[in-house]
């Protein structure tokens, strides 16, 4: 049995040193590479007073040197903790603030944010900084310790580690209410519990070669990355800048050769409205995963029909419970466009509970929040337990206290057919004019109209008898001059009149967050002001 993530790394690199671990703009980096630099920046990090629990954040893109970083940290007996280095540096700060990490490793063109962070009289004098790069640089505010040029000077051999699998592993951030993001702690064994589930249930092996495309601060991250190394595949990281390039990125996987596709749904929206997918294309290619939004339906249309070769499975899971619990593999293409896609079943060792207010179960068929179970919960947010609290809940049908619940904020039911369906955000679902709404099936009607690239739909309050607006920021498709008020035409033909949106903004792109989702707070607050500069709004009276 694996006890610590990085043990993969490991195993594979005393089997087979050679085998390549890590492709990037065809560059490679092989198991024994990966072991040895990593074993190397563990003792450097210890020489330097990194002690076991210690947070370590680590500010750089996804590449090489960022998997020895965190290897290195895993080795060090240190929590990995991942900081973009696209976010704002408040954001950051507040981040830097929360874990008090003595260290920082960083590389790539980060330099200016470093600066930023580390002028914050907080961290000035008491944050290293290690440049995993072959010469370190210097800022206004820091100089680096070390450099890859300093390795050679210790030792790559094994070392023994104090952690063990029920200890923490690494530290992500999500979004908090209040404006400070929650550091959601993760224990190595619930990450191995989920990622043993995944090879098993996905025939992964040593001839995969699997794409790196999430981002290092999105847990799935993780999973890439050491599903990957469970089984000695190579994972090809995914140059960023092809994200809004749908033929550059059609092109990586063709000329990768990937056995496995992994990416937000907008992305694979985005690339089947610019029609980049060949029938029969990407004949590598086995399975296509898709997690932490709905995919519309008539873009899974658009891919199944184009590869009927590859296995499509929707994965569904908060950042709280580790990487995912539930999976779906699609069993045939779709042919109404209006489907809903089912998040399916739990992961083995998880359970989904669907239950209303008095945390009682619902019938089959009506809605519920969704709750979950198991061995993927995390050991909570990182020094708050009044949030823990509030959020990890003691389970209403168990006697023993350590079982608990998670509160996702999702709405769920399940189906006639057994299987869990996702129905959006509890705050997505409104009242307007009387009438409750889902959001959710907005969106659906407007993505089955096939006149956008992309949309999101959300509410705003409003002072007359409606009561809350709703709203509709999207992105028409190249070379359609769409109009809101032969959208709102169009619509009307498939929803109520009170589910059509009263305003209209046509956007050149969605607003993203971190994590690469849709931004609906901030759309929100796009349509919350009287004035948008730089954007055309329209507002249409219905009803």
């Amino acid at each position: 049995m694996t006890e610590l993530l990085q043990d993969w790394v490991t195993a594979r690199a005393q089997k087979d040193p050679e085998a390549v671990a890590v492709v990037l703009n065809q560059k490679k980096m092989t198991y024994g590479q990966l072991d040895r630099l990593s074993n190397q920046l563990a003792r450097i990090l210890k020489a330097g007073g990194c002690r076991r629990g210690d947070r370590v954040g680590l500010l750089m893109p996804n590449c090489p040197a960022a998997v020895v970083g965190l290897l290195g940290i895993y080795k060090a007996d240190a929590i990995y903790v991942p900081l973009d280095p696209l976010s704002p540096a408040a954001r950051l700060k507040k981040m830097m603030a929360s874990i008090e990490s003595p260290w920082i490793l960083a590389a790539g063109p980060v330099g200016p944010v470093l600066d930023d962070l580390l002028s914050d009289e907080r961290f000035r004098f008491s944050v290293s900084v290690g440049w995993l790069e072959p010469e370190g640089i210097e800022g206004e505010n820091f100089k680096t310790k070390f450099s890859l040029a300093d390795f050679d000077a210790y030792s790559s051999g094994r070392l023994d580690y104090r952690n063990r699998r029920q200890d923490p592993a690494h530290m992500f951030f999500t979004s908090g209410s209040t404006g400070t993001p929650k550091g959601v702690v993760v224990a190595h064994s619930s990450a191995i519990e989920f990622t043993e589930w995944a090879v098993d249930y996905f025939g992964m092996n040593a001839s995969d070669r699997n794409s790196g495309h999430m981002g290092l601060h999105f847990d799935v991250s993780i999973y890439d990355m050491f599903g990957t190394f469970a089984t000695g595949a190579e994972l090809h990281i995914v140059p960023p800048e092809l994200n809004l390039l749908p033929n550059k990125l059609a092109d990586f996987i063709r000329r990768s050769e990937l056995t496995q596709w992994f990416s937000v749904p907008s992305i694979l929206n985005y690339t089947a409205k610019f029609d980049v997918v060949r029938p029969g294309d990407f004949p590598s290619l086995k399975r296509l995963l898709w997690c932490g939004e709905v995919l519309p339906t008539p873009a899974l249309i658009y891919w199944m029909k184009r590869l009927p070769h590859v296995r499509f499975t929707n994965l569904y899971g908060p950042t709280e419970t580790t990487i995912l619990s539930t999976y779906y593999t699609v069993p045939a293409c779709p042919e109404d466009e209006r489907a809903p896609i089912p998040i399916g079943t739990p992961c083995p060792g998880e359970e989904l509970l669907v239950l209303d207010e008095k945390l009682q179960p619902v019938p089959p068929g009506q809605v519920g929040d969704i709750y979950i179970r198991g061995v993927g919960l995390s050991l909570g947010y990182w020094r708050d337990p009044e949030k823990t609290r509030a959020a990890f809940l003691p389970n209403p049908q168990s006697s023993d206290p350590a079982d608990r619940i998670y509160k996702t904020g999702d709405l769920g039911k399940v189906g006639e057919d057994g299987l869990f369906y996702f129905l959006g955000r509890k705050d997505y679902q409104i009242k307007c004019r009387g009438y409750r709404v889902e959001l959710g099936e907005v969106e659906a009607a407007l993505n089955a109209l096939n006149l956008l690239q992309e949309c999101a739909v959300v509410a705003i309050a409003a002072d007359g008898f409606e009561g809350t607006k709703i709203c509709c920021g999207y992105v028409a498709q190249p070379g359609n001059g769409v109009s809101p008020p032969a959208l709102r035409t169009q619509l009307a033909k498939a929803l109520p009149f009170y589910m059509v949106p009263s305003r209209w903004m046509a956007l050149e792109q969605l607003p993203r967050n971190p994590n690469g989702k849709i931004d609906r707070p901030r759309l929100a607050g796009e349509f919350g002001r009287k004035e948008a500069p730089a954007l055309s709004s329209c507002d249409v009276q219905i009803g």
